[in-house]
């Protein structure tokens, strides 16, 4: 029940609490819902982060300093978007079926990564700290300054 506390708490919205009276009942939502958790407290843990919802109620989206470097579904919490360098993208793609062209965005330069529970999650988080660098480094050397400070 901590985990139902906390994600109300966190995001305070009725869709989201009708959301998550289905994930106690659906069991094989709870990894996901938990995963999510995980992935958001990782994301926010990192040098000027900050959450939004953007796009609406269901799309949270993560930015270091302004600029997106992560995108989930809160309503499914089974994927998220992920910025990646294009050659890396193609070998990922070919080598793991759980991460696949970025969905809504850039093809090329975007991976959407399927949080089954089938992905080490160590890769998980390589992956977002490799989406976090690749926009961390194409900040405006100012931000790349005051991003250095924090």
């Amino acid at each position: 029940m901590a985990g139902l506390a906390a994600i109300i708490q966190i995001f305070e919205t009725p869709k989201l609490l009708q959301f998550c009276c289905v994930i106690f009942v659906r069991e094989e939502l709870i990894t996901f819902k938990m995963y999510l958790e995980d992935l958001r407290e990782y994301c926010l843990s990192k040098k000027g982060v900050e959450e939004g919802l953007p796009f609406g109620e269901d799309i949270l989206v993560f930015k270091v300093l302004n600029k997106i470097f992560a995108l989930t579904s809160i309503a499914s919490g089974d994927r998220v978007n992920l910025k990646c360098d294009p050659d890396y993208a193609l070998e990922l793609r070919e080598q793991f079926m759980e991460i696949q062209p970025g969905f809504h965005m850039n093809k090329k330069h975007w991976n959407t990564v399927i949080l089954n529970g089938s992905l080490d999650e160590r890769l998980v988080l390589k992956l977002v700290d490799h989406s976090y660098e690749l926009v961390a480094k194409s900040l405006p050397k100012k931000d790349q300054i005051l991003l250095a400070s924090l």
